[in-house]
């Protein structure tokens, strides 16, 4: 049976090139969490994501090496707080992989 006119049939090797850094899970909610506002603490991202502390750290870790991310370290009412940001660099990947997502799925 041929696809539909105007739809590419499905590739299996589309699926290897969806971006490895933001495909798995717990760094895909911490991006997506981050790409909705404009920055996110340690506390928010780890209550908004249900990781630990340790797990997310290390998720963290991995998006800033990869230039999606960066860390601020600093204080807040003398306590100390990790600010997020996702950069440009990030958002166009986490946009790239939604849309290579969406294809997918259709």
């Amino acid at each position: 049976m041929a696809p539909p006119p105007n739809k590419k049939p499905f590739n299996a090797q589309d699926l290897l090139e969806v971006d490895r850094v933001i495909h798995e899970p717990a760094r895909l909610a911490i991006t997506a969490v981050l790409a909705a506002c404009e920055s996110a603490d340690f506390v928010y991202l780890r209550n908004a994501t249900s990781l630990t502390q340790g797990n997310l750290s290390a998720h963290l870790l991995k998006l800033e090496e990869a230039g999606y991310i960066t860390i601020e370290k600093r204080f807040q009412d003398k306590k100390p707080n990790t600010l997020c940001r996702l950069t440009d660099k990030g958002s166009a990947a986490f946009k790239q992989y939604r849309a290579q997502v969406a294809r997918l799925v259709k």
